[in-house]
């Protein structure tokens, strides 16, 4: 038989369950089991100290249930709650700011400008190659008999957007004058061919189409020269 069982623990005598086991009254429940397992292999073998030591255990349990049975705040919740008030909660690491949004550069495309224009004769490149140019398809128009007249005002479209885009450097304007000039010259060709009829004489070489084509590539050769 072990040693211990002959020298009885000091406080194996006592009445009170919490001396017994020699822990305090706030003691928590892990340090409860632990002063039991420690006293039990410190008695060994011994019957008797061994049953005083798990009735001072099943006691501290019974006062522990019978203080939560009443309502009351056990004193070892107590001191639990205090140690957790006492010590101060977990900084939380402060978030790090969103990135700003980068700025989106400003609008770089030009604005159309289908205001009135400034009317001004062109000079050097832009008076000279509008006037070679449309001449040039004036003469295809009446000279040559194959040539198509659709194919002669779209050319001559052309050459008035290339030249209002160099005098005035607006493509989008460039681009309405010239849809604006080719549709009037093609109204007016049509209006001056419905209005002529029949009373073309039979022998002009011209066909209505060019007759109506003529005023159209005019128009737009007058855009060419004088819009600003």
């Amino acid at each position: 038989m072990n040693q211990g069982s002959d020298q009885p623990h000091p406080a194996a005598d006592s009445s009170d369950p919490y001396q017994r086991l020699g822990i305090p009254p706030d003691a928590s429940f892990d340090t409860v089991q632990e002063a039991k397992r420690a006293l039990l292999e410190e008695v060994g073998d011994d019957p008797m100290a061994r049953s005083r030591i798990e009735a001072a255990y099943d006691a501290v349990l019974m006062d522990r249930l019978k203080e939560r049975q009443q309502g009351r705040v056990s004193s070892a919740a107590r001191t639990a709650s205090q140690r957790e008030q006492a010590t101060p909660p977990p900084s939380r690491p402060a978030l790090s700011a969103l990135p700003s949004l980068p700025q989106l550069p400003p609008s770089r495309l030009p604005r159309p400008n289908l205001s009135l224009p400034r009317l001004q004769l062109a000079t050097g490149r832009e008076l000279w190659f509008p006037l070679a140019a449309d001449g040039a398809l004036l003469l295809l128009l009446f000279l040559v008999p194959g040539a198509a007249p659709e194919l002669l005002a779209a050319l001559a479209t052309g050459v008035t957007l290339l030249n209002l885009q160099r005098r005035s450097g607006r493509f989008l304007a460039s681009v309405g004058w010239c849809f604006a000039l080719l549709c009037g010259g093609l109204v007016i060709g049509g209006l001056l061919v419905s209005g002529l009829g029949a009373s073309l004489p039979a022998g002009l070489p011209i066909s209505p189409l060019q007759i109506q084509s003529l005023p159209a590539i005019l128009l737009l050769l007058l855009g060419a020269l004088l819009i600003d």
